[in-house]
């Protein structure tokens, strides 16, 4: 029997080419605000976590003194190690780990990002507290992740169609829900924010290698959804849709 960390490990481990490619991955304002918020932290410490393709730690190597890009997939890391030396970014380095246990020392970090990656997560309140402990006091924690609709109609149909896409979900979580978990943690909320990313159908299961059954099964659900969902999720002919992604910008006081 497999564990959930096995899992997401094989899950991500296969497709790790496909992610350091995806343009929804290597593109968006979101990477440029978080360069922007590392730029203000001179000499920083930066810790990816969850760093997938690499994308937050290619956005803020160029202004920080180091950055850890940190995932529990080997082979994501290769790729990310690979692309980091063609880029020239020589202060960018690879660790493999689970993110509710990071093997660093309290007060490590001036910057602790996650992008893309915490719907993968099993026990985030853990990873939570590992994040306040590695942080220096008046560290900041940036948390950009696809989230949960406060609608529980919505909700109940994207996390249906993540978990047939990608066996390796555990939940999307939404706005509201992020605010009480950092504040229960013990981070301070400087700022949050909502937006909408769409995701072009066939490129979104490809890049998972998501079994046909489970793709019919997907086009079956939207089908059958409701009006008001597929109104929410902007769905078309070809079952193309936009999802909520959230940005938390926290810190440890």
């Amino acid at each position: 029997m497999r564990s959930h960390q096995q899992v997401v490990t094989e899950q991500f481990g296969s497709t790790a080419a496909a992610y350091l490619t995806s343009a929804v991955h290597a593109q968006g304002a979101d990477l440029q605000e978080l360069a922007a918020i590392a730029a203000t932290l001179p000499g920083a410490r930066v810790l990816d976590l969850g760093c997938g393709g690499g994308h937050a730690s290619f956005a803020v190597a160029p202004v920080v003194e180091k950055v850890i890009a940190y995932d529990i997939a080997a082979e994501m890391l290769d790729v990310v190690a690979s692309a980091a030396r063609e880029r020239g970014l020589d202060n960018l380095a690879v660790r493999q780990g689970s993110a509710d246990r990071l093997e660093f020392p309290d007060a490590s970090f001036d910057l602790v990002c996650t992008r893309f990656s915490v719907h993968h997560w099993r026990n985030l309140p853990q990873a939570l507290a590992e994040v306040f402990r590695v942080l220096k006091p008046g560290g900041r924690f940036i948390v950009i992740d696809t989230a949960a609709p406060a609608d529980v109609l919505a909700d109940t149909y994207v996390q249906a169609i993540e978990l047939l896409r990608d066996t390796s979900h555990v939940r999307n979580i939404s706005l509201n829900s992020w605010r009480k978990l950092l504040l229960a943690a013990g981070f301070a909320i400087d700022s949050d924010k909502t937006w909408k990313l769409r995701l072009e159908f066939d490129s979104w299961v490809a890049r998972m290698r998501t079994p046909q059954d489970n793709i019919t099964a997907i086009r079956a659900l939207w089908k059958a959804a409701p009006e008001e969902v597929k109104q929410y999720f902007a769905l078309d002919q070809a079952c193309s849709f936009s999802i909520d992604v959230a940005m938390l910008d926290a810190r440890k006081p």
